[in-house]
């Protein structure tokens, strides 16, 4: 599973194999959510909604830890790693100048890292992603709309995979190339 695939002897360039091309699409669906927020929401989720027989206050509760996940998904998407002149990894906030640094930007350019439409378009399926996820939780509906389940059976079973569809074409058809907070870090420079 090289980097890059085959090579003819005679030094031509390399394309990307198939397999190197699947495997960077599936590498581009995992960035699509930020971990740590969807893990931290389907740890909670049951606990707030008390498994979605909700009482006013577990409504409240979990309509804070909604806005509080969705706010992570997005914000998320306008953040960038790079490695300062010390060899760590430094966290920023993409602004219309460039990378929001720390104090290890001495060596690196951080206008490079400049805000771009593909992080708005990014940021909005994130969150478009994790909205479906959360609010069709079964403990979710249970909790704010019980009644739903039952009616509309067919939406809540089709509605996810067309929205995980769309997203994920978006997502491979222009790739995120930033590694922000939630996401794999990578040793690459930067490429605007």
């Amino acid at each position: 599973m090289g980097g890059t695939s085959k090579s003819s002897g005679s030094g031509k360039s390399t394309q990307p194999s198939i397999t190197d091309r699947t495997f960077t699409g599936v590498g581009n669906l995992i960035k699509l959510l930020p971990t740590g927020t969807v893990f931290l929401f389907q740890f909670l989720n049951p606990v707030l909604t008390n498994n979605g027989h909700c009482h006013t206050i577990n409504k409240y509760l979990t309509g804070i830890l909604l806005g509080v996940c969705g706010f992570s998904c997005f914000f998320s998407s306008f953040t960038d790693s790079f490695f300062g002149s010390d060899g760590m990894t430094h966290y920023g906030v993409a602004t219309k100048n460039g990378l929001w640094p720390s104090s290890a930007s001495e060596s690196v350019n951080l206008s490079a890292y400049k805000l771009r439409v593909e992080d708005f378009v990014h940021a909005f399926l994130s969150l478009t992603v994790f909205a479906v996820v959360a609010l069709l939780d079964s403990n979710t509906v249970d909790c704010f709309y019980p009644s739903f389940e039952s009616t509309e059976k067919l939406l809540l079973m089709v509605l996810p995979p067309v929205i995980g569809a769309i997203s994920s074409t978006v997502f491979m058809v222009f790739p995120n190339k930033r590694h922000g907070i939630g996401y794999p870090a990578s040793k690459t420079t930067h490429e605007s």
